[in-house]
């Protein structure tokens, strides 16, 4: 594997690799750059590229220390803001890169267009206290309200606080938990975090840290300034304007972070943040997306511009353009990862798919793992998944240890084994002349899927992603499986039934009072795994009654009881 040495000003070129070979590349590239105190921001064409390596990086240096700068995930002057969520995840992301607490830093392309508040913002509006330290309970309210914390009865969100008493809840910007300021007198008798649902103080800790509440002041000084470069800047009468009204105000409207520039002397962009000795990934077809961004974005000014009730600022001044993006990338070491040429160490895996027809599925893998003499490392996104997955092996009489990371698995002897990991599809690393000849295998691979997308924030979950069904060959006959629709059956097997247009497979389910259901295997998504008793155990539904639909009318009754 070549891992460049590339000068500050210079650029290096490789391809990219196969499947998720990238991320052991650039985890390695990134040690090295650790390994001198440096940082490596990866900036990726595609958004998804930077939530998969996210995950991924990890797997392959459990050491770096990863965070994601994350796009306001607005369009181009929407009239609505980020989540909050989304704002406290980027204002920590920038402390943490000035602070030095970071190796590895990933955008997508167009989020490192984007203009930012100046370092020295973030400096200013920050600030600590420790326990039993003097705290004036009036200074620390005023310094809430100049960070633009919001005042509330009760916290909930990220930049939100409240008072009671002698009592401060406060949730600062970047932090995972809220926290409870305990004061006696002027003194901080004691701080706490604290559960926001259920409102109850969990444990103890020494300080606080608080960064700002927005990417921008609303002081009194900070708003005068805006209102004076608005006059300057947008024409009309800005009294017939709500947004400038509210801020007179003290109001943030919807989407203000679109007039970002007009808080600042001056703004910032990423690299201000970064530091004249960072290093760059450059992963993708960046040109192409940074053009097509541009493109869009002044499309939409075009569209948006007339309107009078709501003015806005060119696209030049909230974002950089394509070409001074690259010229701020031209001042520091950049690799450039694009193509996907075959490269020596990474190598495609043959075809492990799963043949559900077949009387052994698994009969290519089976082969694979008696022949091959380089050592196989199955990957399964979730522990249910390994689970599934080791029930499936063990029908083909192929019975691998599990190995709780890469790094146990390289330390060990065994030739074959399963362990957990978010990574998105399989390759094979191939460095005999160090030792290193592994196969990485993924359900990308056994199942001829696309890898599943993956977000870092909290979303509803919509099922147990543990109990999914993935591909026929994972049911046996007599398995029991629920139906969204239907509830609780039994699977008995594929039948082909002829609608007209040749014959096609459909699940057979048995029900209660042997009723009997066919579906599609098309609609394999709303079947998944029964796994509340045995298999001869599971309790049957009758079809069209009531009783499926009463049962998940109580588990919703359940769950919403429980919150």
């Amino acid at each position: 594997m070549q891992i460049p040495v590339i000068a500050r000003g210079k650029r290096f070129t490789l391809p990219r690799p196969t499947g998720s070979a990238d991320a052991l590349l650039l985890a390695r590239f990134a040690q090295t750059q650790a390994a001198q105190r440096g940082i490596t921001a990866i900036i990726t064409s595609e958004p998804a590229d930077t939530q998969r390596l996210e995950a991924e990086l990890p797997f392959f240096a459990p050491g770096l220390r990863v965070a994601v700068f994350p796009d306001w995930e607005t369009l181009p002057y929407d009239t609505f803001s980020p989540h909050q969520d989304l704002i406290s995840e980027r204002l920590a992301t920038l402390w943490r890169i000035r602070q030095g607490e970071v190796d590895v830093v990933l955008m997508p392309a167009s989020t490192a267009l984007v203009r930012l508040a100046p370092p020295s913002f973030l400096a200013g509006y920050t600030f600590h206290f420790k326990q039993k330290e003097k705290l004036d309970e009036a200074a620390l309210k005023a310094q809430l309200v100049l960070a633009g914390y919001t005042h509330v009865s009760q916290v909930v969100s990220p930049g939100e606080y409240a008072v009671r008493g002698g009592l401060i809840d406060l949730f600062p910007m970047g932090s995972p938990v809220p926290y409870r300021v305990d004061l006696f007198g002027d003194e901080v008798d004691s701080i706490r975090t604290f559960d926001p649902d259920t409102q109850r103080s969990l444990y103890p800790v020494p300080e606080v840290r608080l960064l700002p509440g927005r990417e921008f002041p609303m002081d009194e000084d900070a708003r005068t300034r805006f209102r004076a470069r608005w006059r300057e800047k947008m024409e009309g009468d800005p009294t017939k304007v709500r947004l400038y009204k509210d801020i007179g105000t003290g109001l943030a409207s919807g989407g203000i972070e679109y007039y970002l520039p007009l808080f600042f002397d001056a703004t910032a962009t990423i690299f201000d943040y970064l530091g004249a000795s960072a290093a760059l990934v450059l992963h993708g077809e960046l040109d192409q997306a940074l053009q097509k961004f541009w493109t869009d974005t002044r499309e939409r000014y075009r569209f948006l511009a007339a309107d009078r009730e709501r003015p806005i600022l060119p696209p030049d001044e909230l974002f950089l353009k394509p070409e001074e993006f690259f010229a701020a990338c031209s001042a520091h070491a950049q690799l450039s990862l694009r193509g996907s040429e075959e490269v020596e160490w990474a190598r495609a895996l043959p075809d492990l798919g799963v043949d559900r027809g077949a009387p052994e599925p698994l009969a290519r893998l089976k082969t694979q793992v008696g022949t091959t003499t380089a050592r196989v490392l199955i990957v399964a996104e979730t522990e249910g998944r390994r689970e599934s997955l080791l029930e499936l092996l063990r029908d083909s009489r192929i019975e691998p240890p599990s190995v709780a990371s890469l790094v146990e698995f390289q330390a060990g002897n065994d030739h074959f084994a399963i362990a957990v990991a978010p990574l998105a599809q399989g390759f094979f690393w191939f460095e005999p002349d160090a030792g290193t000849t592994i196969q990485f295998i993924t359900e990308t691979e056994l199942f001829a899927t696309a890898p599943t997308a993956r977000r870092r924030r909290r979303q509803e979950a919509v099922s147990d992603v543990n109990s999914l069904i993935k591909d026929l060959s994972e049911l046996k006959v007599g398995d029991p499986v629920v139906h969204v629709n239907h509830g609780i059956g039994r699977y008995l097997g594929l039948v082909n039934i002829d609608l007209g247009e040749g014959p096609s497979e459909f699940l057979h389910l048995e029900y209660a009072d042997q009723a009997t259901l066919k579906i599609p295997v098309a609609q394999l998504h709303l079947i998944a795994r029964y796994t509340g008793v045995s298999a001869d155990e599971a309790p049957l539904h009758r079809l069209g009654s009531a009783q499926w639909d009463k049962a998940k009318r109580k588990a919703a009754e359940q769950v919403r009881d429980t919150a």
